[in-house]
């Protein structure tokens, strides 16, 4: 005999709004502080989203470590 599955809606592939919470907490706290960080470095804000691809993170941060910071070589007013 074989036997039936039955879809009771408790796939790994589906994520419940619980998850959807988790996920958009996570970008929030991680982005938003990112952001305002590299906003005031002198770096285009958009720079956050290489900040969540693993490994590209990890460069980005050592870039961005050590390269002269564009909002330095702007004259004071």
């Amino acid at each position: 005999m074989q036997e039936q599955r039955v879809n009771r809606g408790d796939d790994m592939g589906a994520l419940s709004i619980l998850h959807w919470i988790i996920v958009i907490l996570v970008l929030v706290l991680y982005g938003v502080p990112t952001a305002k960080i590299l906003g005031s470095a002198g770096y285009n804000k958009w720079w956050t989203i290489a900040f969540f691809v693993p490994l590209l993170n990890i460069i980005a941060l050592w870039v961005f470590a050590f390269s002269r910071w564009p909002v330095l070589d702007r004259p004071s007013s």
